[in-house]
């Protein structure tokens, strides 16, 4: 059927409701937003949904919600869970606090009900590193995370992930992808009321006990009491959940770390899918915190701590040796707590020969000189949580490594295997104690950051974020990663490339050489490019928003000569793409 077909369909047939109708007959008028909602499929993503609230199969409402929790539930039921049932395994489900949040994550339930699957879902909002820790604890077959993140209010999603908690990798994630693309009839799909479900015990939620075990398990990462006892009377955090979930579980396990001297933002305590203080709910944007830094300037706070609405991400701001508060950067904190948690876990004994740091690609290269100072291993992934997840299973299988740390350098974290993605909360805690030893020796984090720069050298990376929307912003897209994959050997504003990764073919050409290596990590549509001085630059497509993300970064012996090809290299790369 052609988009207009499509449109006339779901104002003409009785599965769709009448708000819905409704909403779609406000644009019958308007026949770009009729395009644009329907010319296709809201797509099926490796990590799951994404999209703009609204009627249409390129919007995301409760029937594209149905779909895909059919093709989950129809994965799910085709799987080996070594002997066991997964109607019995069931499913667990939370959801953050943006709007339709909850109504999806019902939607969601009684369709894997309708299936003969059982469902655990939780009563309000909760984080999404818990849910990733319940579906393990409660032997689950997988699980939904109903969020979008640190979107703008217009938008929700839905994450799936496996029985390990963590989200499905290559190859199962293409396979789920199929099941739900199979689907071509909405009236097929399978739902059942509420009423019913809860009769027949399919349907079943979940509250305060499992709170308080993942509370338990993100405790047991604190590895220095000591220092936390000492400091807590004189150490004053600030915390904004942004009106996400992290406000309960954050809270609470500060207090239960020692943390005594905790304010909460007011403003931005209480649940609100509209974010209304702030533009984007991003601890990634420095606005986030201007209603933090006002009340740390009122209370002379250490630290400013920001969580996102599903409470995977965290941002920090602290204050330096002169009480301005400053920004740290993704790449900065992980910086911090590798070398933090290395070196306390060497003083302590308790460093495993075969432990293992990891990160993403486009992360600082400062990890794996810290890694290698401590002699244990760093690996790197791809761009996105579940390849860290991936490994931690596999660790677990055949005991080859000791996991300690997972970052992004979008500022996502996770110590410990508690939980399969990554965790705002527990990381909360750790940045807090980190923070606490440095201020035990009379230092701020960012003289703490200084320390590290003179062990190893100044690393410094930007990201470059370029929004273009619609059917001609993919084509842009398509346009700048078709330039760069075929210009690669020419002149790049006299940028000297030595090597070039191509990960939608999985192989690396040395320009120097000509010789070609081919890469292990899973084809993707990435490509990164190292200079001859080690500098490097990265080109990919966000999975998640419609954006070309452009990663940069560099090493040099001072902060200013840092900063000078940082600024050179942005330039030149920027300009490139303005032009294309």
């Amino acid at each position: 059927m052609s988009y207009k077909d499509t449109y006339n369909y779901w104002l003409t047939n009785d599965y769709f409701d009448e708000k819905t109708k409704e909403e779609l007959n406000s644009i019958k008028d308007n026949e770009d937003e009729i395009k644009e909602r329907f010319y296709k499929d809201l797509e099926f993503g490796t990590g799951g949904l994404r999209g703009v609230l609204g009627a249409g199969t390129n919007r995301l409402n409760i029937y594209v919600i149905r779909k895909a929790s059919q093709g989950f539930a129809n994965y799910i039921l085709n799987q080996e869970y070594d002997g066991k049932n997964p109607r019995d395994m069931g499913v667990c489900i939370a959801c953050d606090p943006r709007n339709m949040s909850k109504e999806f994550a019902d939607e969601t339930a009684l369709v894997f009900n309708a299936n003969g699957i059982k469902a655990y879902i939780y009563d309000e909002i909760r984080p999404t590193p818990q849910l990733s820790f319940s579906i393990r604890e409660l032997g689950c077959a997988g699980g939904v995370m109903v969020t979008a993140s640190h979107n703008p209010p217009e938008y929700n999603g839905y994450k799936v992930y496996g029985f390990d908690g963590g989200q499905i990798p290559f190859p199962k994630d293409e396979e789920i992808i199929g099941y739900v693309n199979k689907i071509t009839d909405f009236s097929s799909i399978k739902t059942m009321s509420k009423e019913e479900a809860i009769e027949k015990g399919l349907y079943n939620v979940l509250g305060e006990d499992m709170d308080n075990k993942f509370i338990e398990v993100a405790l047991k990462e604190r590895i220095n009491e000591e220092i936390i006892n000492k400091m807590a009377d004189d150490f004053k955090i600030v915390y904004t959940p942004l009106h996400g979930t992290g406000n309960m579980p954050v809270r609470n396990l500060l207090e239960k770390a020692g943390f005594k001297n905790v304010s909460v933002v007011k403003e931005q305590e209480l649940p609100d899918g509209n974010f209304s203080t702030v533009e984007y709910p991003n601890p990634e944007d420095p606005k986030a915190f201007e209603l933090a830094i006002k009340l740390a300037k009122e209370i002379d706070a250490d630290i400013i701590i920001g969580t996102d609405p599903d409470a995977d991400r965290v941002g920090i701001v602290v204050k330096d040796s002169n009480g301005e508060y400053i920004a740290l950067n993704g790449n900065m904190v992980g910086t911090l707590l590798v070398d933090y948690i290395l070196t306390q876990k060497q003083a302590k004994g308790e460093l495993k020969k075969n432990g293992v740091v990891i990160s993403s690609i486009v992360s600082t290269d400062m990890t794996r000189e810290i890694a290698k100072a401590f002699d244990i291993e760093y690996m790197e992934v791809l761009t996105g949580f579940k390849y860290i997840g991936e490994l931690i299973r596999n660790f677990e299988k055949d005991n080859s490594y000791e996991y300690i740390l997972g970052f992004e350098e979008s500022y996502g974290y996770l110590a410990g295997t508690y939980s399969r993605d990554k965790d705002a909360v527990g990381t909360t805690m750790l940045i807090c104690e980190m923070a606490t030893y440095y201020k035990s020796k009379n230092m701020s984090l960012i003289e703490g950051l200084q320390e590290v720069y003179g062990k190893y050298g100044y690393y410094k990376e930007t990201i470059e974020s370029i929004t273009l929307k619609g059917l001609d912003g993919l084509e842009k897209i398509k346009a700048i990663m078709e330039f760069f994959t075929t210009n690669y050997k020419e002149d790049m504003g006299g940028l000297k490339i030595s090597k070039f990764r191509n990960y939608n073919t999985s192989v690396e050409t040395n320009l120097l050489t000509g010789e070609e290596e081919k890469l292990t990590l899973p084809v993707s549509n990435v490509l990164y490019f190292t200079l001859e001085d080690n500098s490097w630059f990265c080109v990919r497509p966000s999975g998640t928003e419609p954006k070309l993300k452009v990663y940069f970064g560099a090493k040099s012996d001072s902060q200013e000569e840092v900063d000078k090809k940082l600024e050179a290299m942005k330039q030149i790369i920027v300009g490139k793409i303005s032009f294309i």
